[in-house]
């Protein structure tokens, strides 16, 4: 049985002619495959109205409550297409997470999901009614209702592509797929025509907005190809699926940047066992992730850790600190916002020498100090004051000629005609 996942956003979802627009999208989607599901977000704004309604009443609002409000903006959504669907003569269904079966756990506004339960509409599916899902929620094991954080729609599409075993799981945004960078930043990035889970993942996590790091780790873990497609033009979007080995001849695949950074650094402490635990401990209590850490060599004792937290968290992060601070002793603290990050990424970095040295001296040709570096086999980051990071972006696309399709790629391409 074909099953295709479909996920559509808010801006897709925006108003009536576009939720329309999707109804007429998903019953072409239907002729290609033996089921259907689409998951949909709440219409654009939407939430934001919510969150704001919510702070009207209580500016530190209940968590549970929040969770409670902000899921009802995706059931209007998902009522309203299966109306539309309807409409033009097909069958389909509305679920909530709770009726669709998404158990997660218990952690309110950011809640992971830990199994899904649909084989119930396995039926649906093999009648021909289109399954239309409302994203971003689900149900704690005590039948609370949780969320799953920013991007949670997309997640929401993945578990069910990989509970359902589907072909394909669809991603449908304002954007045609998956670019070399940030166009908005340099005119001359290019679309890619695919990309790896592990490379996609990267990229996502740092700072490429158009998946969610969360829901390109589960397509990763449960092997779901995915597409990123335009919903307003067509085209063949971007693939996102298991590598192969004409992916590792490409170098580097992208360069992602992110402003959403701060570095926190704790001068003269103690360097001796269990300093560096009591102080990261103290962050993830309460589910703060931390990205690079540092640490300078240690003299007569003493050593300065500096490490990197969302910008929206920096602060909090400082207070949560300031009590193991004076517990442990630590001279001073002090809280950088106005950084950025910008990382290559590319599963060539892992069998390729010398590109780490290419990306410090484009850099450099440009002026731009680096304030910390944090390496994995396929990508390369470097902190960088924010000022720079547009100029550090544009240096590092023409440093690795990105705007040029791979070789791999265009033999693939010229071969592609020739396959049979």
């Amino acid at each position: 049985m074909r099953i295709i996942v479909q996920k559509y956003g808010g801006t897709s979802v925006g108003d009536v002619e576009r939720i329309k627009m999707v109804a007429r999208k998903s019953i072409q989607a239907l002729q290609r495959a033996d089921g259907l599901v689409v998951v949909v977000s709440a219409m654009a704004g939407e939430t934001n109205k919510l969150v704001d309604l919510a702070h009207q009443i209580n500016p530190r609002a209940d968590e549970r409550e929040l969770d409670m409000l902000l899921s009802t903006g995706e059931r209007v959504t998902i009522a309203l297409l299966a109306m539309a669907i309807q409409a033009l003569g097909y069958q389909a269904r509305s679920f909530t997470g709770r009726q669709v079966g998404i158990v997660t756990d218990s952690t309110y506004t950011k809640a992971r999901i830990k199994r899904v339960e649909c084989d119930h509409i396995m039926d649906l599916l093999r009648q021909g009614t289109i399954a239309v899902v409302a994203g971003f929620q689900g149900i704690d094991e005590k039948q609370q209702v949780t969320t799953l954080g920013r991007g949670g729609s997309d997640l929401t599409a993945v578990a069910l592509a990989a509970a359902l075993k589907a072909d394909i799981c669809e991603i449908y945004t304002d954007v045609d797929g998956v670019y070399t960078t940030d166009p908005s930043i340099e005119p001359k990035a290019r679309r890619l025509s695919r990309i790896s889970h592990d490379e996609m993942l990267e990229m996502a996590s740092l700072g490429a907005k158009v998946l969610q790091a969360r829901c390109v780790e589960f397509a990763k873990r449960h092997n779901v190809p995915l597409v990123v497609k335009s919903t307003f033009e067509e085209g063949e979007g971007t693939l996102i699926t298991r590598e192969d080995a004409d992916m590792e001849q490409v170098v580097v695949a992208g360069v992602a940047c992110s402003r959403d950074l701060a570095r926190i650094t704790l001068h003269e402490v103690a360097d001796r066992p269990g300093i560096a635990a009591r102080i990261f401990n103290a962050i993830a209590a309460k589910n703060i992730v931390v990205d690079m850490i540092i640490q300078n060599i240690s003299e007569h004792g003493l050593t300065d850790i500096s490490f990197t937290v969302p910008r929206s968290e920096g602060r909090r992060a400082l207070e949560l600190l300031a009590p193991v601070v004076e517990e442990i002793g630590a001279a001073e603290t002090k809280l950088n916002e106005t950084i950025a990050r910008v990382s290559i990424v590319g599963l060539g970095i892992r069998s390729h020498q010398g590109v780490a040295a290419k990306m410090f001296e484009a850099l450099s040709r440009e002026g731009i100090n680096i304030l910390m570096i944090s390496t994995s086999e396929i990508k390369i980051s470097c902190v960088i004051e924010e000022a720079y990071m547009e100029r550090a972006v544009r240096a590092l696309h023409a440093a690795f000629e990105l705007d040029r399709e791979p070789t791999a790629v265009r033999a693939r391409a010229g071969t592609a005609g020739t396959a049979r």
